[in-house]
């Protein structure tokens, strides 16, 4: 073996300590699919690399080290600012961007090369060899000479200068800087050279390393997934969401709308990026364009073929031969290409519906789908009852999203919604009795 493949062999079994090795290889297997300039794309502001530079160049080490290489782009924000006011250099803004004049650009273009090289150097100094791009990748135009100054739009991406860095084993970190035509060095906002990049390699991924670790809910807590089709005009409608939350929303989706649909962003800490990018958990907010939630009354409507492939694939386990025929679902919430179904019944003797199998195939896992076919099954279906092996690992997932669970024999019974307390002992019973669906 050689000593990268004793690398990888070592990082693979770290991180499959922090969660199932199986999880950990199937994401591994997934991104190895694709081109190596098209894992990811990831964004790391100024204030990342000035207060959390270590555990970035770490992260980014890691991720080379197992076979993936980034295409790294950062900024510099709060450097300038600072650089600007020590050389008593005025600079306004129009419409969020930064006028740049000669002297801002002079300055602009320092910070910008000092930043880079401490990134450089830091990811250099895990082990791992990192090439500076500062210039020449980033075709640009003018933005508006007259109103903007030295500040570019980006129009092209040279592809086969981060291919080059890529082949040679190392990894290219970019600059906010472009060039437009005669060779003049433009200023171009962090955002536009993440959209222009994206276009131009179709990424899988995009990350955007955060201070805060992700996208905040009205009770500045992290949202752990979004799934755009189902989640985004309900978001945009909120009264939470407003100025930058807005902003970024709308910027995620029209990069999303810009790639494939197994394309996805992610939003989190430098330290957690690696949980967040190989655990189902994940750790910070991860977003999808998703697909549709359909909501069915009965069954005629549903292909049995697919429901069962779906519910085997989930569960791992063979259903009985009669078990479609022998089932009269109430309600179905099914995704679209069901990767992903909660299917409801009422049992006899039963006092509350019955969610009889939620199945989640294991394409979709760490995709946000199984939590979006749960918040359509609660709306539409407020209280329930379910069952599930005590061993079964998917009880995370039910504990954290249920009122209530009992533990009786090899079942624990879960609950969602105002359950009458009286009646609970006998649902258990009455659950507990249900025959089996497996062979």
């Amino acid at each position: 073996m050689t000593k990268q493949t004793d690398i990888r062999s070592a990082i693979v079994q770290l991180l499959s300590s922090m969660s199932g090795s199986k999880e950990v290889r199937t994401y591994l297997q997934r991104f190895s699919t694709v081109e190596a300039d098209r894992f990811a794309v990831i964004k790391i502001g100024g204030a990342i690399i000035e207060e959390e530079l270590e555990a970035t160049a770490s992260a980014l080490a890691f991720l080379h080290q197992v076979g993936l290489t980034p295409v790294v782009i950062h900024g510099g924000g709060p450097q300038l600012d600072k650089a600007l006011e020590a050389r008593g250099v005025t600079s306004d803004k129009i419409d969020g961007l930064r006028v740049t004049s000669p002297d801002v650009l002079d300055v602009a273009r320092k910070v910008f090369l000092d930043q880079n090289l401490k990134l450089v150097e830091a990811v250099r100094a895990q082990g791992v060899e990192a090439h500076t791009l500062n210039s020449g990748v980033i075709e640009a135009d003018y933005l508006d000479r007259d109103k903007y100054g030295f500040v570019g739009r980006a129009r092209g991406i040279q592809q086969n200068l981060i291919r080059s860095v890529i082949s040679s084993g190392a990894m290219p970190i970019l600059t906010c800087l472009g060039v437009a035509p005669g060779g003049q060095i433009v200023n171009i906002n962090g955002d536009a050279v993440v959209a222009a990049l994206v276009h131009a390699l179709q990424p899988m991924k995009i990350v955007f390393l955060s201070g805060v670790g992700g996208l905040l809910d009205e009770e500045g807590k992290v949202i752990d997934t979004i799934n755009l089709t189902a989640d985004y005009e309900r978001l945009m409608s909120e009264p939470w969401v407003h100025s930058g939350m807005r902003l970024k929303l709308k910027e995620i989706k029209q990069l999303l709308d810009d790639l494939p649909l197994e394309s996805s962003i992610s939003i989190t800490r430098p330290g957690e990026l690696i949980k967040e990018l190989f655990t189902h958990g994940g750790s910070g907010t991860y977003i999808r364009q998703g697909e549709a939630i359909h909501l069915h009354h009965g069954k005629d409507r549903l292909e049995g073929t697919r429901i069962c492939a779906l519910i085997e694939e989930g569960f791992g386990r063979t259903l009985k031969a009669d078990w479609w025929g022998a089932t009269d679902i109430d309600r179905a919430v099914v995704s679209e290409t069901y990767r992903a179904a909660a299917l409801v019944t009422k049992p006899a003797g039963l006092s509350y519906p019955y969610l009889d199998k939620f199945a989640v195939a294991e394409s979709a896992r760490g995709e946000g789908l199984a939590k979006a076919v749960w918040q359509q099954l609660c709306a539409d279906v407020p209280v329930f009852f379910l069952r599930s092996r005590t061993e079964n690992p998917f009880n995370e997932f039910y504990r954290v999203n249920s009122d209530g669970a009992i533990k009786r024999g090899r079942w624990t019974m879960f609950w969602k919604g105002n359950v009458d307390l009286a009646t609970i002992a006998g649902e258990v019973e009455a659950i507990t009795a249900l025959p089996e669906s497996f062979k």
